[in-house]
């Protein structure tokens, strides 16, 4: 009996020891976030000349020009609204220069909530990421397709 009394002991206290270690370990890291992958990029861009700033909306993996200026997101990524924001985007970015020639300005990563950081700052152009989303009241590439053979 007095073995079964401390066998039972022994068990409990390695149980508590398993789920204190648990806690430890899984309950104070940070649980990762899910990337939610958006099929819509917004971007901000200025003219310095006019002093307009546009904004527009930019499929992934399609080409958009602003100015003289062709902005092509390849992804464009945020967080659920109960995280805290993260919005980024790879974009490529190329001038069409006086003589008709596409010369690549940017290749990386933007992020919308530190405009500044990796903005692409051209002597006319100013382009930023705003923010990532879902839908678009722009159609979509494909939508145009299908539209015109109906």
């Amino acid at each position: 009996m007095q073995m079964t009394n401390q066998a039972n002991r022994i068990a409990v206290s390695a149980s508590a020891l398993v789920v204190a270690v648990s806690a430890f370990l899984g309950g104070g890291a940070p649980a990762l976030s899910a990337t939610i992958e958006n099929p819509v990029a917004v971007f901000s861009g200025i003219d310095k000349i006019t002093g307009r700033i546009t904004t527009f909306d930019v499929y992934v993996n399609e080409t958009v020009q602003f100015g003289a200026l062709q902005v092509t997101p390849r992804v464009c990524n945020s967080r659920d609204e109960t995280e805290a924001p993260k919005t980024t985007t790879f974009v490529e970015v190329d001038e069409i220069t006086l003589d008709r020639k596409i010369r690549r300005l940017f290749t990386g990563w933007m992020f919308a909530d530190s405009p500044g950081l990796n903005a692409v700052d051209h002597a006319v152009y100013d382009v930023w990421l705003k923010e990532c989303k879902q839908a678009s009241d722009v159609p979509a590439p494909n939508a145009e397709g299908a539209a015109a053979t109906n």
